[in-house]
C-alpha cells in the first residue's frame, strides 16, 4: 500500500471495532482482547512484498547470527508479507529460512503479482492506480478499507473462484509449519464485507495457512468460512499498535513505515509509534538502509529480488545488532 520506503533507525521511547458480531466471527475479536494480558517484548513485522518478507527473514537471521534472537519475543504481530515470515521464523530456524532464500534457483516472474507474490488481475500498475482512486475518493480510513473490500468483492465475482485454491497451496508451501506456534502470534486482515479490521491467533478457530493467506489477500477477497479477508496492510501497514502495554517494541518495517493514505488518518508508522509511546512502550524501528533499497528495486512483488532483499537484510541485522542488543534485552 505505500511509496518508496525510506531508510534509517529510529529510536522512540490497537484495536477493532466493537461492533456486535456472531458467534462466528467472536475468536477474531478476541484475538485482540487476549493481547491485553501485556508481556515484555513484541516483535512486528509489517507488509512489502515478495522482496519484504525476504528482507525480513534477513534480518531476523542477521541479528541473529549476530546474537540476537528476537523470535523469542512475547508477541509477534504480522501484516501481509510480514504475516508470512512470522509464521515462517516460528516454524524454522530464521537462518535456515534465509539459506533456502539465497540457495533457490534465480525466478522470473511469468505474470503479474500481488502481495506477497500472490497473482493480481492486471498486474501491479492497474492495482496501484485502481487503489490510489479508492484512497483518493475515501473519506477516512474506515471508509477506504470499506471501499477496498468492495472492489475486490466486486473483481471476485467476476472469477472462477479457481485463485483462491491455488492462492492458499502457494501460501502452505512457504510454511515450515502448517500448526499455529504456542507462542502469542497475531496475523491481521481486514473484513471485505464490513471492512472492520480483524486479527487471528492460535485460539480463532482459523487454519495458520488461511490466516496467512488471509493477510496477504491485496487486490482479491479471501475465503474463510462464510468470511471474506483482504489484505492487513489495509488497516496499517505494520499494526504496531496491536502491541500496546509491551515495554519493549521492535518493527521491521519493510515499506519504511510510509503511507499512501493522507498523514491525518493516522496509519504512518510514526503514528503508531507515538501511540505506544503514550502508552509507556519503548519503540525501534528497524527500517531499509540504502543498500537495501537498491537490493528491493522498482516493484517489491518481483519474486526475483528476493536473494539480493534477503542477503541485504542480513548484512543490516548484523550491522544493528550490537545497538539494539541493549534495548531488546
Amino acid at each position: 500500500m505505500n511509496t518508496t520506503p525510506s531508510s534509517s533507525l529510529h529510536l522512540t521511547s490497537a484495536t477493532a471495532s466493537d461492533r456486535p458480531r456472531s458467534d462466528q466471527d467472536l475468536p477474531q475479536v478476541d484475538a485482540i482482547r487476549r493481547v491485553r494480558a501485556a508481556g515484555e517484548r513484541a516483535l512486528v513485522l509489517g507488509g512489502g512484498g515478495s522482496a519484504g518478507n525476504a528482507w525480513l527473514i534477513g534480518i531476523v537471521a542477521g541479528l541473529s547470527e549476530a546474537g540476537l534472537d528476537v523470535t523469542e519475543a512475547d508477541l509477534i504481530i504480522g501484516t501481509s508479507a510480514g504475516s508470512t515470515a512470522a509464521a515462517q521464523i516460528t516454524g524454522a530456524a530464521p537462518t535456515q529460512l534465509l539459506a533456502q532464500i539465497l540457495a533457490s534457483a534465480p525466478q522470473q516472474r511469468t505474470g503479474p503479482v500481488g502481495s506477497d507474490g500472490g497473482r493480481v488481475p492486471g498486474g501491479p500498475a492497474d492495482h496501484l492506480e485502481r487503489t490510489r482512486g479508492i484512497i483518493g475518493a475515501a473519506d477516512d480510513a474506515a471508509d477506504m478499507r470499506r471501499r477496498m473490500g468492495a472492489a475486490a468483492l466486486d473483481m471476485d465475482a467476476a472469477s472462477d473462484g479457481s485463485g483462491q485454491t491455488r492462492w492458499r497451496a502457494t501460501v502452505a508451501a512457504r510454511l515450515p509449519s502448517q500448526l499455529w506456534p504456542q507462542r502469542t502470534v497475531l496475523i491481521t486482515a481486514v473484513d471485505a464485507h464490513t471492512g472492520e479490521p480483524v486479527v487471528f491467533d492460535r485460539d480463532s478457530g482459523v487454519d495458520l495457512a488461511d490466516a496467512v493467506a488471509a493477510s496477504c489477500a491485496s487486490g482479491f477477497a479471501y475465503t474463510i468460512g462464510d468470511n471474506r479477508y483482504i489484505d492487513g496492510g489495509y488497516r496499517r501497514n505494520e499494526n504496531a499498535d496491536l502491541a500496546a502495554g509491551y515495554g519493549r517494541v521492535l518493527v521491521l518495517s519493510p515499506l519504511g513505515g510510509r503511507t499512501r493514505t493522507p498523514l491525518d488518518w493516522g496509519m504512518h508508522l510514526a503514528a503508531q509509534a507515538d501511540e505506544l509511546r503514550a502508552r509507556g512502550s519503548g519503540v525501534e524501528t528497524i527500517l531499509p538502509d540504502s543498500n537495501s533499497l537498491n537490493a528491493f528495486g522498482s516493484n517489491l512483488m518481483d519474486l526475483s529480488t528476493r536473494p539480493a532483499a534477503a542477503q541485504a537484510g542480513y548484512d543490516e541485522g548484523r550491522a544493528l545488532a550490537e545497538q539494539l542488543t541493549e534495548f531488546w534485552r
